[in-house]
């Protein structure tokens, strides 16, 4: 192995399984498959696009991504698929990640007493034989197998490394060595690595991976240990998402490697201007805002309150930043259009961002536009990204909020009454009042779908600055027993709930669907996972 490929890190991005895995996540294939080109253009090694046994719709997702990878016109990333160490997930990931130009199974079993003790309620043997045999099946499907030893660091390292020791002998070509409760610290991570290479004789001629979780705020410094003592994949999600307080952070771990190389000698292929779109991408889709403070995306993150630094950096701005916002693609914002442009220059500043829309697709999306356009004096960068993603999410809905009234006044409870188009295509009228008028509205739609929905969450932010900004909405509501997200963007924050709401019940309406169907997988939901 040259110096060069000794010191390249493999981003593995494991936003669309992990990262789904958050409270409220749900995303459908299409937007599975723009996140996947997304990350394409971002330049990652691997995306783990999902957990192919846990649905129907999983399974789907994966396979699309799987067929999709090959036409990637950046480059062809591994398309992974998750599976227990048991036959019928292996066979699952392998027949959704077959279509992919490189294919992956990422088998996985736990290793700490624990996890043995009252989750498999097993015994070290048994779980040993599992992942012999698990690997040995996966990589009867493909050549590009990797292997977990879930919550690796509360288990005993020695029979830890035992069971590495199987998988590698079985054709494993990656080990990955999970902090799946976000429990241990950078130098116990490092020593345990370390250890765990003089241990297994084998490990130096596969690639060792690291996956941390964020439940003690350790998750970047913990992966960055990893890299030091020569792993060279690290697992991550954009934004940071993922089970519980989350993965390590993709753009903080990327950007750590890109700004501190001379301190580590790593490097990735990242293309790191996309970043920020990659960022905004995700939160619009997951509704997972990122919150103002958050390193590299957040939106202060290159801002200065301090008059001491404003100074220093009006002067020279590396006087207090150490990177430049243009390296994360922060200039995209300055894409400006306003309501005399026309068709022409709307698709070439959507193929600027990375958006290629022609027919009825631009069609519709330049009448939103123009919409829009009449309504604020600039149309920016962001702007047209969160356009171009609610015009998505709408042709996904099952239920389309057609128009809606609101009488409001402080004298009287607001009535709202809306048309809703339902599945079948008919549009269906309702009104109600409620506290305020987006609670009516939300009401209204209720009364005119027939269904018992109730809203768990609801929040407002501005896409961008200004008194004309578009807002942007994300509810959680449940319905028929499942809960389910939505979000929405209009200049009319009313409008923008309305849109939220019904897409929201498209969700939930969908996932109680799939519920009713008895699906056999069934088990493999709320599964833990690395």
């Amino acid at each position: 192995m040259s110096t060069t490929e000794s010191q390249h890190v493999r981003i593995f991005d494991t936003t669309l399984r992990d990262g789904e895995q958050s409270p409220g996540i749900s995303l459908n294939t299409v937007e599975k498959l723009e996140i996947a080109h997304q990350l394409a253009r971002l330049g990652v090694d691997v995306i783990e696009a999902g957990f192919p046994i846990a649905s129907p719709g999983d399974f789907g997702a994966v396979e699309a991504i799987a067929r999709a990878s090959n036409d990637f016109p950046t480059h062809h990333p591994v398309i992974a698929g998750l599976a227990r160490a048991q036959a019928p997930d292996i066979e699952a990931a392998a027949r959704a990640v077959r279509d992919a130009e490189r294919p992956r199974i990422h088998t996985f079993i736990s290793t700490s007493d624990i996890h043995i003790e009252h989750q498999f309620r097993s015994t070290r043997e048994d779980i040993k034989a599992q992942a012999r045999a698990a690997v040995a099946h996966a990589r009867s499907f493909v050549e590009d197998v990797e292997f977990s030893p879930m919550d690796a660091t509360r288990a005993d390292l020695q029979y830890t490394a035992e069971v590495c020791t199987v998988a590698i002998e079985e054709g494993a070509t990656t080990i990955n060595i999970p902090d799946t409760v976000g429990y241990t610290t950078p130098d116990e991570y490092r020593a345990y690595l370390e250890t765990l290479y003089r241990l297994v004789p084998g490990l130096d001629g596969v690639v060792l991976s690291v996956h941390c979780h964020d439940d003690l705020g350790l998750a970047v410094a913990n992966s960055y240990a990893g890299l030091l003592a020569g792993a060279r994949q690290v697992e991550c999600a954009i934004n940071g998402i993922g089970e519980r307080a989350g993965n390590a952070s993709l753009e903080e771990i990327v950007m750590l490697i890109h700004t501190r190389g001379d301190a580590c000698g790593l490097h990735t292929t990242a293309q790191t201007r996309e970043i920020a779109r990659t960022s905004r991408l995700v939160a619009r889709l997951t509704g997972y805002v990122v919150q103002p403070n958050k390193a590299i995306v957040g939106r202060n993150a290159f801002a200065h309150e301090s008059g001491i630094h404003q100074d220093g950096v009006i002067k020279e701005r590396s006087t207090y930043e150490i990177m430049d916002a243009t390296s994360i693609g922060l200039e995209a914002n300055s894409l400006v259009l306003g309501k005399h442009s026309g068709r022409a220059a709307l698709k070439q500043a959507l193929a600027e961002l990375g958006f290629a829309v022609d027919g009825q697709a631009l069609n519709t999306a330049f009448k939103r536009f123009k919409e829009i356009a009449d309504k604020k004096k600039h149309v920016s960068a962001m702007d047209l990204e969160a356009l171009v993603t609610d015009e998505l999410r709408d042709a996904l809905a099952s239920y389309t909020l057609e128009w809606f009234e609101v009488d409001a006044s402080s004298r009287r409870p607001p009535q709202a009454t809306v048309a809703v188009t339902m599945p079948d295509g008919r549009t269906v009228e309702g009104s109600f009042t409620g506290d305020g008028p987006v609670d009516a509205v939300f009401r209204a739609i209720n009364i005119a779908t027939g269904l018992d929905a109730r809203l768990r969450e609801f929040r407002v932010d501005a896409v961008t600055a200004g008194q004309d900004a578009l807002g942007e909405t994300s509810v959680v509501l449940e319905c028929d027993g499942q809960s389910a997200a939505g979000q929405g963007v209009a200049t009319d924050i009313i409008e923008a709930a309305g849109r939220a709401y019904v897409r929201a019940l498209s969700n939930a309406v969908r996932k109680a669907q799939a519920a009713a169907q008895g699906v056999d997988a069934a088990a493999a939901e709320g599964v833990a996972t690395p």
